[in-house]
């Protein structure tokens, strides 16, 4: 039925009364049989979305949500697109965002034949065009960079004259910067393993075996050691810091199995107070989560360091010369969990008065530290000064072995990191910056599995550092003109020309 009604000419319709009745009807049931199924598969996708954020036992794998999600979508879409619509589609305006202005353009321009009017003959005249915009895909290509040197001789002295060979990033390797920058961003931020970039490159005819995109990786990461610790030194000469840290395993071949490595990342984001400074990552990586290797990493550090309940850092503070800021999500997060489970009144109005302090904050986000400080004065102090006392009488009245004693001698303890933000405009309320850097090495180690040595962690700091310092402005939306955004590939491929540049002079 649908298949016929498709064909019709809308501008040549039947005169037949009874077919034209006749069409109207199969339209309308077409109509209807497409609105219900669409009606149906939304019903679905917010049966998900109630599934992400219900209760944690109910929960989907996240990963599974969006490939469901996914799925969905398209087939809303294939219903648009086959059922029919009573309407003749119209121009509407679109609600999206306008494409970069960065991306080149290919004007293509569709005029008509004859400039005369095809009812009476006469001239036409231009009153204005129509423009839109398509996105296109140019597959990617690899291509072969041919060198030619020609040699010149003396005829008198027999002196060969040659321009000497140019400088190659991998020894003997055949790699260009901006392919080694492509292996790269592939297997640290699209985290493809190099087994499956070996297929890749396979489909488009070329045979590059996993060990020799292994021995690029390495050599490459060894060009970028230097910009690396100029990277650290940078981020640790800033007075205010986010600090975490988030296992990575490594593989252990001497054991058959893997072991527990660490990335201890350190962020650095005054984007919130107007700082002048832009924001970045570093990631270093250590066998263990030892309290020595924070100590040794920021041994030069000094100022506000914003953290987690890891007791490691402790140690830090005793030098006099760090203060830790601490975290309210975390103390947020504890709460949380009681309400999930116990639907707690006491944990639900913990959540609100937290509630309290965020909504001070959202409205002197981006304003000057003066500016922050006086309004968090003027109304966050009260509100904290309650809250405190509001938790120390509850605590009288409740078991001491339970999960909301548990969450309410968290706070507690944590008091003074926790109000730090009232003493200083330029401390935020959580990590979440630092927490934000880590979900990408999450990702990795989903695809990855594991490290291969703990040299590969290390290169998986290294390049990390690098990746999530020049992706951060693109993920707080920043416009992508900006010079100072960059994306990852184009960051290694300036690089390693820097390099190739400098050692060829």
């Amino acid at each position: 039925m649908v298949d016929w009604i498709m064909l019709i000419d809308l501008d040549n319709l039947p005169s037949d009364p009874a077919l034209l009745q006749r069409l109207l009807r199969d339209m309308a049931a077409a109509v209807e049989s497409r609105d219900g199924e669409i009606e149906r598969l939304q019903s679905i996708i917010k049966k998900l979305q109630r599934a992400q954020f219900g209760r944690r036992s109910e929960r989907l794998d996240p990963d599974q949500l969006a490939l469901a999600l996914e799925d969905l979508d398209a087939d809303i879409a294939r219903i648009r697109e086959s059922r029919p619509s009573i309407h003749p589609p119209l121009e509407r305006p679109s609600h999206r965002k306008p494409l970069p202005d960065h991306l080149p353009r290919e004007d293509v321009r569709l005029d008509i034949e004859e400039a005369y009017c095809g009812c009476c003959g006469g001239a036409l005249h231009a009153i204005g065009e129509s423009v839109s915009e398509m996105l296109d895909w140019v597959p990617a290509q690899l291509r072969v960079v041919r060198i030619t040197r020609p040699k010149y001789a003396c005829r008198v002295c027999e002196t060969v004259a040659q321009v000497a060979a140019p400088e190659r990033l991998i020894a003997g390797g055949l790699a260009t910067p901006a392919l080694l920058a492509q292996v790269l961003a592939s297997k640290y931020c699209d985290h493809t393993p190099l087994y499956r970039q070996s297929q890749i490159f396979a489909r488009h005819g070329v045979d590059l075996a996993r060990s020799t995109l292994a021995g690029w990786v390495g050599g490459a990461c060894w060009w970028l050691e230097a910009l690396h610790e100029r990277l650290v030194k940078s981020v640790f000469a800033s007075n205010h810091l986010f600090a975490d840290d988030t296992p990575v395993p490594v593989l252990d071949p001497g054991r058959g199995r893997t072991k527990t490595g660490r990335l201890w990342v350190y962020a650095r984001e005054q984007r919130p107070w107007a700082g002048p400074e832009p924001p970045a990552a570093v990631y270093l990586f250590a066998p263990d989560r030892k309290a020595e290797r924070p100590v040794s990493h920021l041994q030069h550090f000094k100022g506000v360091l914003h953290v987690d309940g890891y007791a490691g850092f402790e140690q830090l503070a005793a030098r006099g010369d760090i203060v830790l800021a601490a975290c309210w999500a975390h103390t947020r997060r504890k709460f949380y969990d009681v309400v999930e489970a116990t639907g707690s009144p006491v944990a639900t109005e913990a959540l609100r008065r937290i509630g309290e302090i965020y909504a001070v904050e959202a409205d002197v986000r981006g304003q000057s530290p003066a500016l922050r400080l006086a309004a968090r004065l003027q109304r966050s102090k009260p509100v904290v000064a309650a809250f405190h006392a509001w938790l120390e009488v509850q605590l009288q009245h409740i078991s001491g072995r339970s999960t909301l004693a548990e969450a309410i001698r968290y706070a507690l303890s944590r008091w003074p990191g926790l109000t730090r933000f009232l003493t200083d405009g330029r401390v935020e309320l959580d990590t979440n910056p630092v927490e934000r850097a880590i979900r990408p090495v999450a990702l990795g180690r989903k695809n990855h599995l594991f490290a291969g040595s703990d040299g590969g962690g290390g290169r998986w700091a290294i390049v990390c550092s690098l990746t999530e310092t020049c992706l951060c402005r693109a993920r707080h939306k920043q416009v992508y003109a900006d010079r100072r955004t960059m994306p990852s590939e184009q960051v290694f491929t300036n690089a390693f020309s820097n390099v190739a540049v400098a050692g060829s002079a």
